[in-house]
Order: C-alpha cells, then sequence, then structure tokens
C-alpha cells in the first residue's frame, strides 16, 4: 500500500491527532474511547469530536475498498500500511463491545539526536560514547524493553552512525524503520516479508546483496531468531530490537523463542560469542519531569571466556531513584574494538574496573524499605523492630531450657521406675500402637461390637465370627 491510496482515505476528525508529530499511536475501542500515547505525556484518554462508531466504520470501508477486499464476518480482520501509518482494524464480531482501530504512525525521520537524549537524561555521555563507538566497530546489538519504550527510534538513532559507505538491509515485517528514506544518498535495501517471502526467504537473498549490516526491525518469532543467528555466524553485522525485561536476559529470551529442543548450552554458546551489547530501554511517567520519561537502565556486554564459558558482564545500569552506575568493559570488547582500530582509553579511563553492583543492590534495597516504611507508620515499624526482636530472644532462650529438661526426666526416670511402673507402661504402650496396623482388621470390629444388631442383619454372620474368636483373647491378655 502507498501513500496514493492513504490519500484518498477521509480521515476527518483524527486528521489533528496525525499531524502532531507528538503523538505515536491513536487507538479506537469500547464503543467510543479513543486513547493516544505521546512522547511526552506517554498513554491518556482524549476526547475527539466527530470520532463516532459510524465514522470509524465508514473509514474501514473505505480502506477494505482502496485495497480490493472486505472487512466483515468472514473477514474481520483489515491491516494495511504505507510508509508511515499502520492501521489494523478488528470487526465487532470479533471484538463484542465494538469495532476496534489502531493507528502507528512510524515517520520516516530521527526523533533523537545527543543534546536531546543528554539534556532528557536518557543516559550518560559515557556510555553514549561507548555506544557509538562500538557501532562504528561493528558490534551486534540487541536493544531490548516494553512496547512503547523506544526501542526502534533508539535503533534508528544507532545506525544514523553507521559508516556512509556501509551497505544496509532492513528486514521487517511491519515498515517502521524506513532508513531508505531518511538517507536517500546511502546504499540501502529495505526489505519486507510477507505471506510469499518468509524471514528465511529473504535472508538467502539478504545474503547475496552482500551487505555490511543487517537491521531486524523485531525479533518476535523462531524464524526471526535463526536469521539472527544465521547473520551473525555468517560474519554480518546487526543491529535489532526483542521484548526482555533486562538487557542480561536477551540470550534466553531468544533461546525461548526458539521453542525446540536444541542443546541451550550450544545455543547460548553461539549467542554470547556473536552479540557483543544488549541495551534495555525503560519508559514510565516521571514525576519529576511531569512527563512520559524514556531511559536506557542497562547495557550488558557478552562474551565466552577463555574457558568457552558464556559470561556476562554489566557495563551500565541505572536503577530507579539512583544515579547511574557504570565500569569499564571487558578485554575481550576493549581488544574486539581495537582490531576494528576503534580506540576507547579516553572513555574507559576514569571508569572502575569492576561495577559496583552490591552497592547498586543495597542501594535498591534501601529504597524499597523507604518505600514500605512511607506506607506504614511509624508505630509498625516499631512494632516490626520489636517483634524482629522478640523473635530473636525466643529462638535463643528456649534451647537450654529443653536440653535442662531432658536431662531432669532421664535423671527422674530411673528413680520412678523402680517405684512406680507407669513409666515402663507408657513405653510399652507405643509397641502396641506399632503392631496396630498389623492387627487393624481385627480392630475394626472392636468399634462394631456395639452395633450388635447389625450383626444379624447382615447375611454373612460366618465371617464376621472368626474376626470376633480372637478379640476375647486379646481383651483376657
Amino acid at each position: 500500500m502507498n501513500e496514493n491510496i492513504f490519500d484518498k482515505l477521509d480521515f476527518g476528525p483524527f486528521r489533528s491527532l496525525l499531524d502532531n508529530d507528538d503523538i505515536t499511536d491513536i487507538s479506537y475501542d469500547n464503543g467510543g474511547q479513543i486513547w493516544i500515547r505521546s512522547l511526552s505525556q506517554g498513554s491518556m484518554r482524549v476526547e475527539v469530536e466527530g470520532a463516532t462508531t459510524e465514522f470509524i466504520e465508514k473509514l474501514a470501508f473505505q480502506c477494505a475498498n482502496v485495497m480490493g477486499t472486505t472487512f466483515n464476518n468472514a473477514k474481520p480482520f483489515l491491516d494495511a500500511e504505507s510508509a508511515e501509518l499502520r492501521l489494523n482494524f478488528v470487526h465487532q464480531s470479533i471484538a463484542t463491545n465494538g469495532i476496534a482501530l489502531v493507528i502507528r504512525k512510524t515517520p520516516a525521520k530521527i526523533r533523537l539526536n545527543k543534546e536531546k537524549l543528554l539534556e532528557e537524561d536518557y543516559f550518560t555521555e559515557e556510555i553514549h560514547n561507548l555506544l557509538i563507538k562500538c557501532v562504528i566497530g561493528h558490534c551486534n546489538i540487541m536493544v531490548a524493553g516494553e512496547t512503547g519504550s523506544g526501542k526502534t527510534e533508539f535503533v534508528k538513532y544507532l545506525a544514523s552512525h553507521t559508516k556512509t559507505e556501509e551497505k544496509i538491509i532492513t528486514i521487517e515485517d511491519t515498515l517502521e524503520l524506513h532508513l531508505d528514506k531518511i538517507f536517500p544518498q546511502r546504499d540501502i535495501v529495505a526489505m519486507k516479508t510477507n505471506n510469499v517471502a518468509s524471514y528465511t526467504d529473504v535472508l538467502v537473498t539478504c545474503m547475496r546483496q552482500n551487505p555490511k549490516w543487517i537491521l531486524l526491525s523485531e525479533v518476535r518469532s523462531a524464524e526471526a531468531v535463526s536469521a539472527v543467528r544465521n547473520s551473525i555466524s555468517s560474519g554480518h553485522n546487526i543491529l535489532s530490537t526483542i521484548h526482555a525485561d533486562k538487557a542480561s536476559a536477551i540470550p534466553y529470551r531468544l533461546y525461548s523463542l526458539m521453542e525446540t529442543d536444541l542443546d541451550v548450552n550450544q545455543f547460548l554458546n553461539t549467542i554470547y560469542r556473536y552479540i557483543q551489547l544488549g541495551v534495555h530501554i525503560k519508559a514510565y511517567y516521571s514525576k519529576k519531569y511531569g512527563k512520559f520519561h524514556r531511559e536506557l537502565d542497562e547495557v550488558c556486554e557478552f562474551y565466552v571466556d577463555e574457558n568457552n564459558v558464556p559470561q556476562g558482564r554489566i557495563l551500565y545500569q541505572k536503577i530507579y531513584g539512583s544515579n547511574p552506575t557504570m565500569c569499564k568493559p571487558s578485554k575481550h570488547l576493549q581488544e574486539y574494538l581495537e582490531n576494528q582500530n576503534i580506540d576507547v582509553k579516553d572513555i574507559v579511563a576514569k571508569l572502575p574496573d569492576e561495577m559496583p553492583i552490591r552497592t547498586a543492590e543495597e542501594g535498591f534495597e534501601r529504597d524499597e524499605t523507604e518505600v514500605n516504611n512511607a506506607v506504614a507508620s511509624p508505630d509498625d515499624a516499631l512494632n516490626k523492630d520489636e517483634k524482629v526482636d522478640e523473635n530473636a530472644v525466643e529462638v535463643k532462650d528456649p534451647e537450654p531450657p529443653k536440653e535442662e529438661k531432658k536431662e531432669e526426666v532421664k535423671a527422674e526416670q530411673p528413680a520412678s521406675s523402680e517405684v512406680v511402673p507407669q513409666p515402663p507402661v507408657q513405653p510399652a504402650q507405643p509397641k502396641p500402637v506399632v503392631q496396630q496396623p498389623a492387627v487393624q482388621p481385627p480392630v475394626q470390629p472392636v468399634a462394631q461390637p456395639q452395633p450388635v444388631t447389625q450383626q444379624p442383619a447382615q447375611p454373612q454372620p460366618t465371617v464376621q465370627q472368626p474376626q470376633v474368636q480372637p478379640l476375647p483373647k486379646l481383651t483376657n491378655e
């Protein structure tokens, strides 16, 4: 689908939202609710006059007509995309609370720049310079984060720092990067997968195009993971995105997408050997800045040590409510960059050799306790401390008295056993208790002698009589 087709669509009341560069997503659902996602405010609900269910249905039918398809109960899903817009409709036969629409804006521009990122505390200048050096030094980088965190925008920013003479091929299932339009003077090929051409098919053709960089818009399937493995193992460099909760978990996330019985050690060994860096981006509404805030909160280095063991090393970490911490990259990454004629000595000269992980974790724990203390009252906090002290005393004190009581009992047993026969009777009682499981069949009739009326009523008195015979013997004994 091209721009000419979208020009034929009447977006009506949505036009003002589409023209606003701060808005990235528009959602219509639940019988008329309109939600937008903006770069500054995050997700929020808005009121748009004229955006009714009838208008959305009309827009869906217009889109279906220009695409030469239908939108009804038989075909309840409708997808359309252009260079800067992606539309998805869900028919009311599937969306039971009313027709649903999502418009995703993917403009052919790079919204990020160094000055803006540093001003908004996206990351520190040291980690920024290191990442740019790694891109120039042909490091394979995976960017992780939640939906809407800005993974694709950050990949576009990193890709803008690749060398001009290096060929780039983008492989996407939905068009989002638009590097060919952002850099029309560069050697860039934009490929799109569909029902005819899968990731594997496109990747085979991509290899024949002799690229230096392969950009995968997002790794979300086993086929995409295989494309990543084949790309990096063949000597090509990649920039890609993936959904993961932290940078250090990227290799395991890739393995979970495979859904095969592939040996985990062999797979992780490949990932740790060929992917140099993992980056995680977090997005949340910040009270400090009064807007929707994005920041880089973790950078992890992957490598295989001299013993052929995969290793992960946290290079940069920012915990909520604390200042970011950073350490030097390992000698493996520094040697890799040196082989690419990239000098990072001026960047890592002032950095510590190791990441102060313990200090960061202690700070995080202190933040959690501070939050808990803020929620609870001071009296509750004091009570908690008192309870802890009481428990500590109870654990220490009962043990010595128990030992003393045992010694007293042991001392009393020989004196009482000679005069009173009760102590020997008590140890004798558990013995028949142990034997009772073997005598359980006769023990059951012990409860039956009371309902004697049931025995004559039962047609099998002969079976019960032999069971009653041993009972008088036990009672006589």
